[in-house]
């Protein structure tokens, strides 16, 4: 038998003109600009560069498009220089450099990059990017491998060497998250450090809307952030809270002495029963006199393992059901209904996934500063492209994970045409994607347009 070659045979020739790729990544520049990001990252930086020179904030928001489009290093800013009528006159990569360490140099440099989006985001949100119902705060820390001796970075906990940043984002309503607020931290900090988290709780405070700081505040972590100083900072802000809590010798008392009738079928995120797995409060814990705000309360939920689930070292009983709980000073009286808001924060490992593909996986810098004002840029991006997903973008491109962006939009290629003094980007009519590109250009244009 002939073997059939089914892949087409093709030559490759150099002779293309007005060809152009990343269209879509010209929406994230375009889309900082009406926002007022680029004006903002200018303005709020005190130092500029030599006369003559790139402006400061439009050179950020290059390499903020540069890291939602995938770059990790400030020579990918090449992509986005190789194409100047896509994205105008880009920065040299020693000018960039140059930027990044005045930001470092300057000891309000990283509060000004977040301020800028805070600023930014008052815009998005009254233009129809504002989340409805209670705010979500979810916070939790992170560990980023260093590949060489830079400054801060130490061994972690996991026996690895790098630094342990610590973030908040908000958890919308629509699935997606904003990044609020996130600081660099060696890698030997510690966990459950209550001075950090009560740091960073009051960064990502200051980063929503005034209007929006009066609404209900959830602020959810993990058993790292199940401190004395860090929970009572939440009460005297008059927050609430649902953190995780460890499964102790007392908690494991207090789950054994609970009536078999006091479980409750646990609930989904549409209110319907789990299979299973069941919710109760933990009654016979004496939490206040343990030091714990007054009204806290503890949540246990159990469940069975699903099949090929690996046992831990942990608490389980006879019947192999693993538990779970977290403390809350929530009033809802419904134990499975709290438990039920509290299972999302798992969401925040998607958030910081999301940034480890936007350029949080690697710091380029020696200096901690320049590493710092990196990780701002990262979440600055992560921000906007949310922005971008909420105002601008339909179906499974509002949810879609940064990897699924760039295939579908942001590389997106097309050819420039001039015409009747118009400069004109055509994309392939074949494209999947290319009518939802299109019509995200066209609600950008049809946005309040902001220097």
């Amino acid at each position: 038998m002939q073997a059939t070659n089914t892949r087409p045979r093709f030559e490759v020739v150099a002779d293309g003109q007005g060809i152009c790729s990343h269209v879509g990544a010209a929406l994230l520049g375009e889309l900082a600009d009406r926002l007022g990001l680029t004006a903002e990252l200018g303005r709020r930086a005190n130092r500029g560069v030599r006369g003559g020179s790139h402006d400061r904030g439009q050179v950020l928001r290059d390499l903020v498009v540069m890291l939602a489009d995938g770059g990790d290093a400030i020579s990918d800013l090449a992509t986005l220089r190789d194409q100047p009528d896509l994205f105008g006159q880009v920065a040299s990569t020693p000018t960039a450099w140059r930027i990044i360490g005045q930001v470092a140099a300057d000891p309000s440099g990283i509060a000004a990059l977040w301020s800028a989006l805070a600023r930014a985001r008052q815009r998005a949100w009254a233009l129809g990017a504002a989340p409805a119902g209670p705010l979500l705060l979810d916070m939790d820390a992170t560990l980023i491998d260093a590949h060489s001796d830079k400054q801060g970075a130490a061994p972690t906990y996991k026996q690895g060497f790098g630094f342990h940043p610590l973030g908040c984002w908000l958890d919308r309503d629509d699935g997606t998250g904003e990044a609020l607020a996130m600081i660099l931290r060696p890698g030997n900090a510690g966990s459950n450090t209550a001075a950090d988290h009560v740091d960073v709780l009051a960064m990502a405070l200051l980063a929503l809307p005034k209007p929006a700081r009066g609404r209900p505040i959830l602020v959810r972590a993990d058993s790292a952030g199940a401190t004395h100083a860090f929970v009572a900072d939440i009460v005297a802000r008059n927050l609430l809270f649902s953190i995780g809590f460890d499964c102790d010798q007392r908690v494991q008392a207090a789950i054994g002495a609970l009536d078999p009738d006091a479980w409750q079928p646990a609930l989904d995120q549409d209110g319907r029963p789990r299979r299973g797995a069941w919710v109760a409060e933990l009654c016979g814990l004496d939490l206040v006199g343990a030091g714990w705000p007054e009204g806290t309360r503890a949540i246990c939920r159990r469940e069975r393992p699903h099949p090929g689930a690996r046992h831990k070292m942990g608490f389980t009983d006879a019947a192999g059901h693993r538990f779970q709980v977290f403390i809350t000073n929530q009033p809802d009286p419904d134990p499975a209904v709290l438990e039920a808001r509290h299972r999302p924060h798992a969401h925040v490992e998607d958030r910081i996934r999301g940034a480890k593909a936007i350029g949080l996986r690697n710091l380029p810098f020696w200096g901690f500063a320049a590493n710092d004002a990196w990780l701002s840029l990262v979440m600055i991006a992560q921000t906007l492209v949310c922005w971008a997903q909420v105002l601008l973008l339909d179906g499974d491109c509002k949810l879609a994970e940064p990897k699924t962006l760039r295939y579908r939009l942001w590389h997106v290629a097309g050819r420039i045409v001039r015409h009747a003094r118009r400069l004109i980007v055509r994309v392939d009519r074949a494209w999947p994607w290319a009518a939802g590109l299109v019509t995200a250009f066209a609600r950008l244009r049809a946005l309040p347009a902001r220097c």
